[in-house]
């Protein structure tokens, strides 16, 4: 089976043939987003960040940037700072660039305002996007996929149903040579030594259970018991009792195949397979860690119902609740239907094939409607 992608500089394939629009802080925000409206064709990467960061948190920011322009689907990239802003956007051009992707950058302060940039940049813009509608699909091996998975709004049949099946799709991809990343830190509690049984050497399992640890003592040092704020409120309404119950649901999206490697939020893999990286247990800043470490589809599991994409890469919604499949089938893309299936797995190749599919060129319903602009940047803060 192969899909239908657009050829990038250093072989990377995409999904899809954007032109981002990215700001580099909160007061370049709406700028960006008047940018993107003026020009069909490209997408903006709305968040709230990029002002007053720790310098652990800058130098996060500044490589979650640079690697989310550098994620496949995207064509060409449009940058847009205010001025005073710590982002490095400078050194964030010069990467895409030596990526060999095109690239612009505009500085508020330094154009003379918001009308001077939201039309120069416009411009530029609809340049890059004309220039990305002369690159056309080929066809390319299943291997240079690579799929991402999230969860949210977890009830009893996530655990049970979606993210099964979400394994078993990522199985398949690994096996044929693609990759496929994984997150939510916090999910991982109660069933992090699970992983590390997984991992390809003693060295990555501890890895993966230092991980939860940090992430643990990060925040009883602010006083807050991850394990007491997990189940949510809306897990705990959709049947999931403990933090070990809703882990182990969490972890198995991520399949059975050995766990390669770990890295840092913003990071890109070095090696091939299935990765895991470090990011927080809400869904749109853990959304961009995975379009950032480059996946090129992603799928999201969930319970009890969310319309959330992503600005730059498809979101297949899976869910195994049948009344939220009902309740919001404008919403959601594929229902694992257990009784349909004698074996998860073969619910799982259905699911590889609709995200075939969608590589391929169909839409989602988050694309559809429109929900796929706003996202999020993740930071630590002061404890980092």
């Amino acid at each position: 089976m192969s899909f239908w992608g657009y050829p990038r500089p250093g072989g990377s394939v995409g999904t899809r043939n954007y032109v981002a629009i990215v700001p580099t802080v909160v007061c370049a925000t709406a700028t960006a987003r008047q940018v993107s409206d003026n020009v069909k064709g490209s997408v903006p990467f709305l968040h709230q960040q990029g002002c007053a960061l720790t310098p652990s948190d800058l130098e996060m920011a500044n490589r979650t940037l640079t690697n989310l322009a550098l994620n496949p689907n995207i064509a060409a990239v449009v940058l847009i700072s205010l001025g005073c802003d710590p982002i490095d956007i400078d050194g964030i051009a010069e990467k895409i660039a030596a990526a060999g992707k095109p690239v612009e950058k505009f500085v508020i302060q330094d154009v003379g305002g918001t009308i001077a940039t939201t039309e120069q940049a416009t411009r530029v813009a609809r340049q890059m996007v004309s220039d990305a509608s002369r690159i056309s699909r080929e066809q390319f091996d299943e291997s240079k996929l690579m799929f991402g998975a999230e969860c949210g709004g977890s009830d009893t049949t996530s655990g049970l149903g979606a993210n099964p099946a979400i394994g078993a799709a990522f199985d398949i991809l690994v096996k044929k040579g693609g990759r496929a990343v994984f997150s939510e830190t916090t999910e991982f509690i109660g069933a992090e030594h699970l992983l590390a049984r997984r991992a390809v050497t003693p060295e990555v399992g501890e890895q993966i259970t230092n991980l939860v640890r940090r992430y643990e003592e990060r925040f009883l040092e602010k006083g807050v018991d991850m394990r007491g704020t997990n189940p949510t409120k809306g897990n705990i309404q959709g049947g999931l009792t403990t933090i070990e119950e809703k882990s182990l649901g969490a972890i198995s999206k991520g399949g059975t195949e050995p766990i390669q490697e770990i890295y840092e939020y913003g990071e890109r893999p070095t090696k091939g397979g299935l990765t895991i990286v470090d990011g927080p247990g809400f869904d749109a800043p853990s959304l961009t860690a995975m379009a950032a470490a480059g996946a090129t589809v992603m799928f999201f599991s969930t319970g009890r119902g969310t319309p959330l994409g992503s600005p730059f890469v498809p979101v297949i919604k899976v869910t195994a609740n049948g009344v939220s499949y009902e309740k919001m089938k404008d919403n959601i893309d594929f229902y694992v239907n257990l009784a349909d299936k004698e074996h998860i797995g073969d619910i799982g190749a259905d699911l590889y094939a609709e995200a075939i599919e969608v590589a391929s060129g169909r839409q989602t319903k988050a694309e559809i409607l429109g929900q796929d602009r706003d996202n999020g940047l993740f930071l630590v803060g002061p404890l980092a």
